[in-house]
């Protein structure tokens, strides 16, 4: 793996994420000053995610064929654009559409980041470098409320709408000129359908637990600022600081990842599971920004602990379904449980109160742990063979 395409690749990511989330975890506040409703609120950040599905449904299986560079950039293309669209907007429903545009980009090119992260990846590493990639992802959207917090309290929101536009231009200017194209090796049988890797036990469990936690992770971003801002009248800059705090949780993840390369990789997203849906529940119960900031804290690494294990279970399954139509998928999860969780959520809290969201969240992700548990029989301690070494087996060969 060349440590420069490494370099580039994880790099845009970084600026991508960085770059989307100054501005993400603030929209609900900025929503409300236009007189948006919870339910509003919760199409602002839907929107991201239901666009996201429609793109995922053909970009995964078109970039196995095409390669994945055009893709990419044309992704971050799309994100710049439509960063720079929010500074125009005037009410909740032009929030909507530009977030819907937004969607659309991020979900290119993050999924095929994650694709041509795993075309490169050595067989018996998935968990090292999917920690890596997951590491980098989460460091992008900590650091990202933080800077956002004190631009929004220094300047404005729309400064922050401006910085967003320029950082992924910088990501798409990098992604141009330094990326190159990788030859992928790709079954043909894998182009017939799209839906072919949910024929695995495995991925139909890591599918359900990563929409639960795409759900869980819906109700961080839109709800926990406005808890934040409403309920214990924190600052914008304090909301970024307590955001951003996951980035030291978030690069364990480059540990946590090699882990699962060594460990029983279904005990971890178990575990890293319980520990989110323990500490989405008592979040309502804070008290003040340090409460507040230890429950968050904790959820974070509940997912530093489960997610790289469940991405390594995504790699290993798309070397027999295919790493695009296969990650696809994965990333598609967490787009369903982004787009129905704020507006399911927000109309709880519309009809039962601002905590209420907070509760159905966690059962919501015990739902999702749970089936996980039941869909990927136990693996021991050493990684599940790929479909290629059971065959191999089977056949009796080396």
């Amino acid at each position: 793996m060349g440590k420069k395409t490494l370099a580039v690749l994880l790099g845009s990511v970084f600026i991508s994420m960085l770059g989307m989330n100054i501005i993400a975890p603030f929209l609900p506040i900025y929503a409300r000053t236009m007189g948006a409703s919870s339910l509003e609120i919760g199409l602002v950040q839907a929107a991201f995610s239901v666009s996201g599905i429609t793109a995922l449904l053909f970009v995964g299986r078109l970039s196995d064929r095409f390669g994945r560079k055009v893709f990419l950039a044309g992704g971050i293309s799309v994100i710049m654009v439509s960063s720079a669209g929010f500074i125009l907007a005037s009410n909740p429903p032009h929030l909507i559409f530009f977030r819907f545009v937004q969607g659309l980009g991020a979900s290119v090119h993050l999924v095929i980041a994650q694709a041509y992260l795993g075309d490169i990846t050595p067989a018996g590493s998935e968990g090292k470098w999917m920690g890596y990639f997951n590491a980098v992802l989460f460091a992008g959207m900590g650091a990202g409320p933080l800077v956002g917090g004190v631009i929004t309290d220094a300047f404005s929101v729309t400064t922050a709408f401006l910085v967003l536009a320029t950082m992924n231009a910088f990501s798409l200017a990098a992604t141009l000129l330094f990326l190159k194209e990788m030859r992928r090796k790709i079954a043909a049988r894998v182009r017939a359908s799209a839906v072919a890797p949910l024929k695995s036990r495995v991925m139909r469990g890591v599918f359900s637990y990563r929409m639960a936690m795409g759900l869980g992770t819906a109700t961080l971003m839109a709800f926990v600022p406005l808890f934040a801002s409403l309920r214990l009248g924190l600052s914008a800059t304090l909301i970024g600081a307590m955001l951003a705090a996951r980035v030291p949780v978030a690069l364990t993840q480059s540990y946590t990842g090699r882990l699962s390369d060594q460990w029983d990789r279904r005990s971890m997203v178990i575990l890293g599971g319980l520990v989110c849906v323990s500490a989405v529940a008592i979040m309502p119960m804070s008290g003040g920004f340090w409460t507040l900031l230890i429950t968050y804290l904790f959820v974070t690494a509940g997912q530093a602990f489960g997610i790289p294990a469940a991405n390594a279970y995504v790699v290993d399954e798309g070397r027999v379904y295919g790493m695009g139509a296969s990650v696809t998928l994965f990333m598609m999860a967490m787009y369903v449980g982004n787009s129905i969780g704020p507006v399911l959520l927000g109309g709880i809290a519309d009809r039962l109160g601002l905590e209420s969201v907070f509760y159905t969240a966690a059962l919501s992700i015990g739902a999702g742990v749970l089936v996980f548990a039941l869909m990927v029989s136990k693996s021991g301690t050493s990684p599940p063979l790929t479909y290629f070494q059971k065959m191999s087996e089977r056949r009796g060969r080396p």
